[in-house]
């Protein structure tokens, strides 16, 4: 017998190999990234058959192709920043956001596709989450980066859309305040990156917005204080500020110059490498404006840093500061001069957000601050003093140039107008609203068809108003708590709903609840062909809004309080000032009449608010409530006492026939009536007040009468649309449209005698307006783009309010310059 053979070293060494390569291979797919997700369409149905690729450096490392349920799956050993490319028959093909995936991570990345040619738009304001736009049951306009690109700020963009009446008192660096769907201007939510933006009490100036380091916006037609809490009476406004991407940096430089002095420089960075995205803006604008006294100047810095920590969980800081001053002219076709003076604004938001999700649980936390400060100063007095004969006897006071005033409605008035400002110089005011927040976010997704939502909000705002020429110097402090809780999902991708509640818990007005509950229905799903898409929609919610700090300083309680007269708010029953409230419902119908190619947008909405604040002046307060102002000294206060309502039509018509074409237009009728008002100009001595020279004519000096509209809301407004594009041009001609609407000289008692000569009828006092833009962009090569822009081209100057100058027609033409990036 022989004995066994052994093994060779040769053989021996060959096992081991085979070993080790069978343990390296098992060791590398247990260190894979896994890229999990499902793909649908809008409407949340699967696509089944999809082909899903994870590109990385334009390179595929690893694909799939979706199941019957529109899941997928793609295990890959790169590391690094991934997006996902995914086709398939009769969709456009998608391109998803860059996300980044390290060794053992497990990424979840949802796939929408959109059928035609129409980019697939989300929304996050309508529900908190994530939601394709055909999902919503809400009125929402989408503004996207590529519209922002040649702009200064964000007024004429705020134009279109329905429902939206934008209102700027002058010219650039002008006071602009956005009405939707008839509500106050203070009415509006604004965030910025998800941190809240406004001033204490709602007040927000559109006007200093520039379009530098801006991603688009969204813009929420309706209340939706269960998600934002207060005052979000009307409106919701989110800006978003754009987050790097390419593995290489992109700088970007653009520089421009128009008429009236105007030149502008903005420099943009931004990139991703690894774990890390940045994005950094600055942008310097300058213009004389076309008015004496009135140079507007505006420096606008932001930047968002993220930083994955795991694919699942990530950290992300954005700031943004804008700092502008501007001249105060004022209403100048009042006086025919302009007051010497200047507005100085500084408003900074920042936020620091912690971001995790884990499976079908997501979580976020977020701090945020807002810095906001306005100053405003006159430096000497302006037009010709004059003694003013008044009951306390003559006092002196500077007056405008001899001027007619000639409103839209007919009336004429000719005189000289007071300033009002006294004999004092310098004098002004300044205001502070400051706040600090923090925001926790839990959802949990059950089913596709089924998610939950809990949120709670805490705010510790802090303001203040300082008014030396009138003695006064006023603080406040308010600490603020919301507790939200929502449900959100469909019916068999056919009936989509979201239900919520928000317990609010204010440090002023105490606590309130908001309901809000949203149903979209699809009965005929989209698709090529003849009306083939149909949705309806239906809304019902309630707003809340606290007062401002300028309401909370000159509230009838606090006067009464400050001057001791506690007898008075005991027998009158004087409350502190309550929360201002809003009541809406809308319906709607989305109809695609060819494809998606064409598609019409129509909708009613019936507002109710309540609680507003209205201005009584001492005879008012004398003559209804029977309280002796000459006791407690009051020149006037606010109440909760002003009630309107404001109900319409609004409807978007959209056509695309080509990729390169897109028309679009919209149109809003809106029939607002004041309903409730104390107003001194309703009741005191009886009467409204008149113009002596128009015997007879009731005039609301300072707020509408009961059964006239509400000021500066135009009953028809519109807009329209016309875009080419193409690789290397592009060219847009726009337009935004306002009938005649209600408005006040606030000339009262400011003629050459101290009479209300100056005072002219409320209805349609504001002159309609046609403002007519165009645009244009020529890619010379990837380096180079060159632009112009061409603004107000029918040169109207009665766009503003009564009174108000706005610039003729405006020209500005520049280059882009583009370094790195990929090719």
């Amino acid at each position: 017998m022989h004995a066994p053979e052994r093994p060779s070293a040769a053989s021996h060494v060959l096992r081991r190999f085979f070993a080790a390569a069978i343990l390296s291979f098992a060791a590398v797919s247990s260190e894979a990234v896994i890229v999990r997700g499902t793909v649908t369409d809008p409407l949340g149905a699967a696509v089944p058959g999809a082909a899903v690729q994870l590109i990385q450096n334009k390179q595929i490392v690893g694909s799939a192709r979706s199941g019957s349920d529109g899941s997928f799956e793609i295990r890959s050993t790169a590391t690094g920043r991934f997006l996902l490319l995914t086709t398939a028959p009769t969709f456009t093909s998608g391109i998803g956001q860059a996300f980044y995936g390290g060794r053992t991570d497990l990424v979840t990345r949802n796939v929408t596709l959109e059928i035609a040619s129409v980019t697939a738009q989300m929304t996050v304001t309508a529900t908190g989450i994530p939601t394709p736009i055909q999902q919503a049951s809400s009125a929402i306009s989408l503004v996207p980066f590529s519209v922002l690109q040649a702009r200064v700020g964000i007024t004429d963009d705020l134009r279109q859309s329905p429902g939206i009446a934008a209102v700027q008192t002058g010219q650039y660096g002008g006071v602009t305040s956005l009405f939707v769907r008839g509500g106050n201007s203070d009415a509006n939510k604004v965030m910025v990156d998800g941190i809240t933006a406004e001033d204490v009490g709602g007040r927000f100036d559109f006007g200093t917005v520039s379009s530098t380091a801006l991603d688009g916006f969204e813009a929420y037609r309706g209340p939706n204080s269960v998600l934002y809490g207060s005052d979000a009476l009307a409106s919701v406004v989110n800006l978003t500020t754009p987050r790097g991407a390419t593995p290489r940096a992109i700088l970007n430089y653009s520089g421009d110059a128009g008429n009236f002095h105007t030149y502008r420089n903005e420099v943009t960075l931004g990139g991703a490498h690894n774990r890390l995205d940045y994005y950094g803006a600055f942008s310097r604008f300058d213009s004389s404006n076309s008015l004496p006294l009135d140079r507007f100047h505006a420096a606008t810095s932001a930047a968002n840093l993220g930083f994955n920590f795991t694919a699942n969980t990530s950290l992300r800081f954005t700031i943004r500061n804008g700092v502008s001053a501007t001249g105060v002219p004022g209403a100048h076709e009042l006086y025919l001069v302009s007051s010497d003076g200047k507005q100085a604004d500084q408003d900074l938001y920042s936020g620091a957000t912690i971001e995790n999700r884990h499976n079908n649980w997501h979580n976020l936390v977020r701090y945020g601050i807002a810095r906001k400060r306005e100053q405003l100063v006159l430096f000497q007095p302006v037009g010709e003093l004059l003694m003013v004969p008044s009951s306390f006897g003559p006092f002196p006071d500077y007056y405008g140039n001899t001027v007619t005033i000639r409103g839209a409605n007919g009336y004429t008035a000719t005189g000289r107008a007071s300033f009002l400002n006294g004999t004092s110089f310098p004098t002004g005011n300044d205001l502070a609203s400051l706040r600090d927040e923090l925001y926790f976010q839990s959802d949990y997704t059950f089913s596709p068809h089924f998610i939950g939502l809990f949120g709670f909000r805490y705010e510790d705002e802090r303001g203040s108003s300082n008014n030396p020429a009138f003695f006064t110097f006023d603080k406040t402090q308010r600490t603020n708590f919301q507790y939200t809780l929502q449900f959100q999902g469909d019916v068999k991708n056919r009936l989509f709903y979201s239900l919520g509640g928000a317990i609010q818990r204010n440090n002023l007005y105490g606590t309130a609840g908001t309901p809000r509950f949203g149903l979209a229905w699809v009965p005929v799903r989209p698709g090529p062909g003849f009306l083939h898409g149909t949705k309806l929609r239906a809304n019902a919610a309630t707003g809340v809004q606290e007062p401002s700090l300028s309401s909370e300083f000159q509230s009838l309680y606090k006067e009464l309080s400050d001057a001791g007269s506690t007898d008075l708010i005991t027998a009158y029953n004087v409350k502190p000032l309550q929360a201002l409230r809003s009541r809406t419902f809308d319906v709607g119908v989305d109809q695609n009449i060819l494809s998606e190619k064409l598609i019409l947008k129509a909708g009613y909405f019936h507002n109710q608010f309540s609680h507003q604040m209205d201005f009584v002046d001492s005879g008012t307060l004398k003559q209804v409530f029977g309280i002796d102002t000459s006791t407690a000294q009051l020149f006037g206060a606010l109440l909760n006492t002003l009630a309107y309502r404001a109900q319409g039509f609004e409807g978007e018509l959209q056509f695309a026939p080509t990729r390169s074409i897109l028309v679009r237009g919209g149109y809003t009728y809106l029939a607002s009536l004041v309903e409730q008002s104390f107003s001194s100009d309703a009741i005191a001595n009886g009467t409204a007040v008149e113009n002596p020279n128009l015997p007879g004519v009731p005039i609301g000096s300072s707020y509408a009468l009961v059964g006239q509209r509400p000021f500066r809301r135009p009953p028809q407004t519109g807009f329209f649309a016309a875009q080419y594009t193409t690789t290397k041009f592009s060219a847009a001609f726009k337009g935004a449209f306002a009938s005649r609407s209600d408005d006040s000289t606030f000339l009262s008692f400011s003629d050459q005698d101290g009479g209300n000569t100056l005072l002219l009828p409320n209805r349609n006092l504001d002159h309609g307006f046609a403002k007519l833009d165009a645009y244009g962009t020529y890619v010379v090569n990837r380096h180079v783009t060159v632009f112009a822009d061409l603004g107000n081209l029918l040169s109207q100057q009665h766009i503003g309010p009564i009174g108000y100058t706005s610039l003729p027609f405006t020209f500005r033409t520049g280059l882009k310059l583009r370094v790195g990036g990929n090719n």
